[in-house]
């Protein structure tokens, strides 16, 4: 299935087909904001409790580590689906946010039908997608059978060991001030990983908000992989969010999906690594 799919497909789709439409939006208030107006038949999902385990201490992890396979399995029966849902998710990032994390999650424990909105909340809406307040119920389904994590991660000492070789691709998709090291709004330290590659995840996208096409996005990935084994290739940004929007959009590409570093600048930042500063 494309991993993505555009606002007039979704209207389309709601009209013929069972779909279990997922707000993964992001913020401080972003349930508030659900309940004041989403797109219509949206459940809820929050990033933070249901998407990410988070622990007191950041530099075990980072700011939003993983789920055990097991509250994954919780979050996805809460909200209704199936091995066999067809899921269309959105946040109001161009898909840029949580909805690419619940996206790579849902795929890597082998769940196929799963798609984010391209260009997000913002573009249905102007598309014509109708929106409500009412707060969704979603199914009552058997518990979803989750086992691990299927696709590549990386944890800290894998970083460690990987960034001693010769040949290696580390994409840091972070803007360019935080990656130079200019400003960090968010974490402790400004900078970036030894070797990192900067590709801001905002390259994915043309500038109305939505995906580059696949041709594009792969002409524009194979020239930073160029050789490098596909087990040598790792995505990160600031908590193993982000990231997930580069990662779909190498998927979009029809290329190798790389490691997903979880923990990211947060853990890394954290935990006296090396810290490359551009003067």
């Amino acid at each position: 299935m494309n991993p993505i799919i555009t606002p007039n497909q979704l209207l389309e789709a709601v009209q013929t087909n069972a779909i279990v439409l997922v707000d993964a939006t992001n913020s401080q208030t972003a349930y508030q904001n659900y309940q004041q107006s989403h797109l219509k038949g949206a459940l809820f999902v929050d990033v933070n409790t249901q998407l990410a385990d988070i622990k007191e201490d950041v530099a075990a992890g980072g700011r939003h580590p993983l789920p055990t396979a097991e509250q994954f399995s919780k979050t996805l029966t809460d909200l209704g689906i199936t091995p066999e849902t067809w899921v269309v998710v959105y946040d109001d990032k161009n898909g840029a946010n949580a909805a690419a994390r619940f996206w790579w999650m849902l795929r890597s424990i082998g769940h196929e039908k799963v798609q984010v909105l391209s260009g997000g909340i913002q573009a249905a809406i102007q598309a014509g997608f109708p929106v409500s307040s009412a707060v969704e119920v979603p199914n009552q389904v058997e518990l979803y059978p989750v086992q691990h994590w299927q696709w590549p991660t990386i944890d800290l000492e894998g970083m460690d060991e990987m960034i001693q070789n010769d040949n290696f691709v580390v994409i840091d998709v972070r803007e360019s001030q935080r990656f130079k090291g200019e400003k960090e709004p968010i974490d402790l330290v400004a900078g970036h990983i030894p070797g990192a590659t900067n590709i801001p995840f905002t390259t994915n996208l043309d500038e109305n908000g939505f995906f580059l096409s696949p041709e594009k996005l792969k002409s524009n990935y194979q020239k930073s992989f160029e050789n490098t084994l596909p087990e040598n290739r790792v995505v990160h940004c600031g908590s193993g969010v982000t990231a997930c929007h580069t990662l779909l959009a190498i998927a979009l590409a029809g290329l190798p999906i790389p490691k997903l570093y979880v923990g990211s600048w947060s853990e890394w930042s954290r935990n006296n690594r090396e810290i490359v500063v551009e003067k």
